[in-house]
């Protein structure tokens, strides 16, 4: 029995947490295999990719695949504003669809980002908020690009007066 438990803690990884880490590093598979589904539809251009092998303290560790640029990998914090905003982007989305299975996530909120993101990636984003919201995902955006301000029906905005009292309009 104990010859099998030694076993199964050297297939898990040797440490004390290995049982705790082969956990959490499947769960971010399927969170990162959930994401890069969005992620498709956001920008084919990339992908994430968990690492195989990993170093102690590296075990939730994932890079950014670069399609354009002969699948290149790199580090996802070498990203720029506009890609660091896809992958949130696509994260959040993977992480309701693995949460959907147990709990039911009615809403999202995303504050700023678009700011960074191209004219085309700014439309296939906006795409993809509003059929979420047509699926009966309610979607808060808090954001002063006004491309994006024309697109959104119902707005909640905070006007500052000059006394430097703030006043609130439902438009």
């Amino acid at each position: 029995v104990c010859k099998k438990w030694n076993t199964l803690m050297t297939v898990l990884g040797g440490s004390q947490d290995a049982f705790n880490t082969y956990v959490q590093r499947l769960t971010l598979k399927n969170l990162i295999d959930l994401a890069n589904l969005h992620l498709y539809n956001l920008n084919r251009r990339y992908s994430l990719q968990l690492n195989p092998q990993y170093k102690t303290g590296e075990e939730l560790n994932f890079k950014l695949v670069d399609h354009y640029q002969a699948d290149e990998m790199r580090l996802v914090d070498t990203s720029s504003g506009g890609e660091k905003f896809l992958i949130s982007l696509a994260l959040a989305l993977g992480l309701s669809d693995l949460a959907s299975y147990n709990v039911s996530i009615g809403s999202l909120f995303i504050d700023e980002g678009f700011g960074t993101l191209d004219s085309n990636t700014l439309e296939t984003v906006i795409s993809t908020l509003e059929t979420l919201k047509a699926q009966g995902k309610m979607i808060g955006i808090i954001s002063h690009v006004d491309s994006l301000k024309e697109r959104i029906p119902v707005q909640i905005q905070v006007l500052k007066r000059s006394n430097g009292v703030s006043v609130v309009e439902i438009n």
